[in-house]
């Protein structure tokens, strides 16, 4: 137990080394800083989203419009000199209301209605967006400014890393507790929840609040390093990515989340130069992984484990068997 305790220290160590060093390797490369920074964003969406899926067992299929408003809560402070660090908390703060206000009726759906409840929230968000002249200017879009103290992409590439470091240990801590416990108990069974005294309604609600809060803020983080943003941005099809990525990573687990949405964000990358068969080739790979490993792609680990002791056990037998036949 300790060893594995040092060891997952060693790797975050490692990993929080590479996302540091990762412009001196790409040699500040526009393109990489961006596809980096994105997948930093997605990241802390599909971990937003896998707190309400994974840990509380809610179905959304809506979790884009979070970003929206996110995005938007940014663009349109901004626009009328509001502050970054306050434009930015306001960002989470405005979506988790908003999640407040889709949960409490959201509570009292399970299943494919609750599926529904959220992809209709997650196609209206836009359409309000683009219809909205007034506030968002529509088909126009916004600008969005940075501070002028980030206003290089190297300054603002290390706060996008920062945020991602500080909401996956956030999520980590809120999962590892009491609070993380009472929704993987209400994921199980609501009715051995409420039998052991949680109250299901207003833990679900928490957890639409808590994932739209972080959703919000990754979705402010989008606006400001893009600098523009327009309806278009963010559609369903945004929902439905979020949600191929902690199910393929594995659901209820942060490196499986952080997996998935790496996976997600890279693919693309490589079969870009696949003109016509890029999608096919995505969705060809999220149904070979769910078909070999429906937990996911981090159950790979227990099975690399079980392969490992089941070696070194069978090498330990063998030594023995020749050092008592020497004997």
């Amino acid at each position: 137990m300790l060893r594995n305790h040092w060891v997952k220290k060693v790797l975050l160590a490692l990993v929080v080394l590479l996302m540091a060093v990762y412009p001196l390797l790409v040699g500040y490369s526009n393109y990489f800083l961006t596809l980096f920074s994105i997948t930093c964003i997605y990241i802390i969406s599909s971990l937003s989203l896998n707190i309400l899926v994974g840990y509380g067992g809610q179905v959304s299929v809506g979790h884009a419009g979070f970003l929206v408003i996110g995005s938007y809560t940014v663009a349109i402070l901004g626009e009328r000199g509001v502050p970054f660090f306050v434009s930015f908390l306001m960002a989470g703060i405005v979506s988790g209301v908003i999640g407040l206000l889709i949960g409490l009726p959201a509570v009292r759906l399970r299943g494919h209605f609750l599926a529904v409840a959220t992809l209709g929230f997650g196609l209206s968000v836009p359409l309000l967006v683009l219809n909205w002249d007034s506030l968002t200017k529509g088909y126009q879009g916004m600008a969005v400014s940075r501070p002028v103290f980030l206003s290089s992409d190297i300054e603002f590439f290390y706060v996008i890393v920062a945020m991602t470091v500080l909401v996956t240990w956030f999520i980590r801590n809120i999962v590892a507790s009491s609070l993380g416990r009472a929704f993987v108990a209400i994921r199980d069974s609501e009715v051995a929840a409420q039998a052991m005294g949680i109250h299901v309604a207003l833990y679900k609600t928490v957890m639409f609040v808590i994932s739209a809060f972080f959703t919000g803020l990754a979705g402010g983080l989008y606006a400001y390093w893009l600098g523009y943003i327009s309806p278009s941005d963010f559609s369903v099809t945004t929902s439905f990515l979020l949600l191929a990525m902690i199910v393929v990573g594995g659901l209820a687990s942060i490196p499986g989340a952080i997996i998935g949405t790496i996976l997600f964000s890279v693919l693309p990358h490589f079969t870009e130069h696949l003109i016509g068969m890029h999608s096919i080739v995505i969705g060809s790979a999220m149904a070979l992984i769910i078909l070999l490993r429906p937990a996911g792609l981090v159950s790979l680990k227990g099975l690399f484990k079980r392969k490992l002791n089941k070696t070194v056990a069978e090498d330990r037998n063998s030594w023995l068997s020749q050092q008592a036949g020497g004997e």
